[in-house]
């Protein structure tokens, strides 16, 4: 059995990301509104922009978490295929690091 992560691009242009073992079923449920809880209900209609197939619940879903916590550029870059973005913006996001503070200059937390 196989399981994708998905991207939806909504009408709003916000990003939805989600995974599934059945793409079809899952998509005709975004598209026609079925679950109204869902957020992609008020945001249709819907595109799907991204989709990866993965052998395991547990990849795709680890794989959907870490997407839902990425930005929106380097979802944007996932989408584009862009790698060397998605590399340079994952650089960015982890070597930010804290200016050390001037002497008797103290940092709220």
């Amino acid at each position: 059995m196989a399981f994708w992560v998905y991207i939806l691009r909504c009408a709003d242009n916000t990003y939805y990301t989600g995974h599934t073992d059945h793409l079809d079923k899952r998509m005709h449920e975004h598209r026609t509104g079925a679950v109204s809880s869902c957020y992609t209900f008020k945001r249709r209609p819907l595109e799907l922009a991204f989709v990866q197939e993965f052998p395991t619940r547990e990849e795709a879903l680890a794989s959907e978490r870490q997407i839902k916590g990425w930005s929106r550029k380097k979802k944007a870059a996932l989408i584009r295929g862009d790698w060397a973005e998605i590399s340079r913006l994952a650089r960015t996001s982890t070597t930010a690091v804290r200016p050390e503070p001037v002497e008797g200059q103290k940092f709220e937390e």
